[in-house]
């Protein structure tokens, strides 16, 4: 009887100590903002089944303007890698809008992260580490997502980075 006490115990003090993905966010002092609707002939995500497609968006601040340059020549590395953490928050800010709450996430599927480069800069990986260190952050291993990382030579409106997304949903 003794173990099986024990046992209740720690499982309702794990269950206690889990954080939703909005207190983690909440946790790292990070606000979803509000994202304004797609400006093309296009719509932010599309959902089949119970996987959500998200089109490309890129690292926009609250004053409405992109952070906007070539990683590698306008920007460091640790500035792209910012850039791809910001274009994250905004990715998972669409999916708390559609679906009124980040717990409705499964899994993190698949990312595509596009980096404006100089011509010689081949870090692509890290800057887009911004963006996937962030969801893992946030979802644990459910924020573990198979990537790929490329270089571009421009983006959309100079944006230093732009990035979609995959996620299953519960």
């Amino acid at each position: 009887m003794k173990n099986i006490v024990t046992l209740a115990l720690i499982l309702l003090s794990f269950n206690l100590s889990a954080q939703t993905p909005e207190q983690k966010l909440n946790q790292l002092g990070i606000q979803l903002p509000q994202i304004p609707e797609a400006l093309g002939s296009y719509v932010d995500m599309v959902r089949v089944g119970n996987l959500v497609f998200l089109s490309g968006r890129g690292p926009l601040q609250a004053d409405g303007k992109y952070i906007t340059g070539k990683i590698g020549g306008d920007l460091t590395t640790e500035e792209g890698y910012q850039a791809a953490k910001l274009t994250a928050i905004n990715q998972l800010a669409i999916l708390k809008q559609a679906f009124g709450s980040l717990d409705k996430i499964k899994r993190i599927v698949k990312v595509n992260g596009y980096v404006n480069t100089a011509d010689s800069f081949t870090e692509q990986s890290k800057v887009m580490n911004g963006f996937s260190d962030l969801l893992i952050e946030v979802f644990g291993e459910q924020g573990r997502h198979a990537r790929t990382s490329v270089g571009v030579f421009t983006l959309p409106q100079n944006m230093a980075v732009e990035a979609e997304m995959i996620v299953e949903m519960k």
